[in-house]
């Protein structure tokens, strides 16, 4: 399958190659988002060492999967080495065998899985610091790349190291899922064609994971699709939940608890999740948070006219809403579940909050569409007690756009109580903010808008979902 989407990412790892110096090259990203695949397309014609550490493996075993990586290489056809017996003397072996590669060109060097091989008392990230220091940083041919699914080990003890490897990191990369841009692209690679509001649906039921949507079956609906995977007791989907919270994080138990919390909240503080969770404030649960952060699975993002410490948290991972709102609570109805789920009306309700979800993490997408792109903005929520906008576009052109989002699977018509209930909201904001920028209100939907008097009246810019899906 041809690696498709992630430009930026290739852009950069491409050039890469031109380097005039040794390059250390650090990415993260959450399980099955596509961070090794990317690596080994990109280089694979360069690779000269492809190592994955070993999940819950001790110290021998990692030297023992080391030493067999390197035996299959050709230049130990005859002689074959023995398992070292530290890391010291692994990445002693390991630069031997790249003295025995004359090339010319950027060697790749591969370490997925890192934070698994750095087990307990086995003094790995000291000897790997030791070996980008002293034998990687003389030459400048080589990109070193290390990749690990446990976001927190890899901010932590990498990106922000303060010991061997402070400032050594040339380049960064938290991979995220796809956008809906990539998402439309990944699975016309597969030969599978939807219309936007079909990619909206899958989109909204399993995010931008590639290797949830390198699950979809051509021929088969959206319904059949989601049903197969998500609610069929031999689903790939059915039971993923838990899964992934246990095989990315060691006690997860507490991850999940804020998860299934904010799903059913559109935005905490840390201090009321807390609070709800009977926990306290501590290095461990402040490092609970920015794991989830890091991973993806929540996000942070500042009231209209509040400070950073007045932040609020809010679920934005697409598949665990999904599953905690429909699949849990329908564990034992089995195949055929979904199209019976997606003709009631809670479903009509959560899809309203899941694209607005969407919406605000295609945030340049909207700009770029009211020709903002190059405006400096800043986008947030705002919240009284008399009302709520769940996008507000801050622009530095002494305008404010207020996003009014609408999910519908036709035309949607704007009638009398909708238009009086976004007068109320602008009347509200206006009372209560005392901004002095030019409002504009701007309506987000899936097939565009009826025009009547009431829209005429109330709108002032409208945006469909086609916006969205551009690059």
């Amino acid at each position: 399958m041809a690696l498709v989407g992630r430009k930026p990412e290739i852009e950069l790892l491409k050039s890469l190659e031109n380097s005039d110096k040794s390059e250390l090259v650090a990415i993260y990203g959450r399980r099955r988002i596509g961070k090794t695949y990317l690596i080994r397309e990109v280089y694979k014609n360069k690779m000269i060492f492809d190592i994955i550490g070993l999940h819950n493996g001790n110290l021998k075993d990692q030297l023992q999967n080391f030493t067999d990586t390197l035996n299959a290489k050709p230049q130990y056809k005859k002689t074959k080495i023995s398992r070292p017996s530290s890391w010291r003397e692994a990445f002693i072996l390991l630069g031997n065998y790249i003295d025995k590669i004359k090339n010319k060109q950027k060697k790749i060097i591969f370490i997925d899985e890192f934070p698994w091989m750095a087990t307990r008392r086995s003094n790995f990230l000291m000897w790997f610091e030791n070996f980008w220091n002293s034998y990687c940083t003389k030459r400048n041919d080589l990109i070193v790349v290390v990749c690990g699914s446990a976001a927190s080990y890899m901010v932590k003890d990498i990106i922000k190291n303060k010991g061997g490897l402070h400032n050594r990191i040339t380049q960064k990369i938290r991979l995220l899922p796809f956008n809906l841009h990539e998402t439309k692209l990944f699975l016309e690679s597969k030969n599978i064609k939807f219309h936007l509001y079909d990619y909206l649906q899958i989109y909204m039921a399993i995010g931008g994971i590639p290797y949830y949507l390198e699950m979809l079956q051509k021929g088969k609906s959206v319904s059949q699709n989601i049903d197969t995977l998500c609610f069929a007791e031999a689903g790939m989907l059915h039971n993923e939940f838990n899964e992934v919270f246990t095989s990315l994080f060691n006690k997860s138990e507490i991850h999940k608890k804020i998860i299934r919390l904010l799903a059913t909240n559109k935005g905490l503080s840390q201090k009321e999740i807390l609070n709800k969770l009977n926990l306290k404030q501590s290095g461990y649960t402040s490092n609970i948070f920015n794991e989830l952060l890091e991973s993806g699975f929540i996000s942070q993002y500042t009231p209209y006219n509040k400070k950073l410490r007045n932040s609020l948290f809010r679920l934005s991972d697409e598949y665990c809403m999904f599953y905690l709102k429909f699949i849990e609570p329908n564990k034992a109805t089995g195949k055929g579940t979904w199209q019976k789920l997606s003709a009631k009306q809670t479903y009509k309700v959560w899809s309203g909050f899941a694209f607005e979800t969407i919406c605000t993490k295609h945030i340049q997408q909207i700009k770029h569409a009211l020709g903002i792109g190059k405006v400096f903005t800043i986008h947030s929520a705002w919240k009284s007690d008399k009302a709520q906008i769940d996008i507000i576009i801050d622009r530095d052109d002494n305008i404010i756009n207020i996003c009014e989002i609408k999910f519908y699977n036709k035309t949607y018509t704007l009638d009398k109580n909708s238009s009086k209930n976004i007068e109320n909201k602008l009347n509200s904001f206006k009372e209560i903010t005392q901004t002095k920028k030019i409002i504009n209100t701007t309506l987000i939907t899936t097939f565009g808008t009826k025009t009547n008097s009431y829209y005429l009246n109330t709108i002032d810019e409208e945006l469909k979902m086609d916006c969205l899906f551009q690059f």
